[in-house]
């Protein structure tokens, strides 16, 4: 959960940094790229432990 909370504090930031600063449009597909990864990830991990939780017929 804190490897999470950490990709998507960087994806916001660097987002921010990217939009702010004129010319780093780089930083904010970055940014953008980092998001994806993290929503990723987190249904990934949902969809794993809903599927452990069903009971074994």
């Amino acid at each position: 959960m804190v490897f999470l909370l950490v990709l998507l504090g960087c994806a916001v930031a660097l987002v921010v940094i990217g939009g702010v600063v004129d010319g780093l449009l780089y930083l904010v597909s970055t940014g953008v790229l980092l998001l994806i990864a993290a929503v990723l990830y987190l249904l990934v991990r949902s969809v794993s432990r809903a599927h452990r939780r069903r009971p074994a017929h």
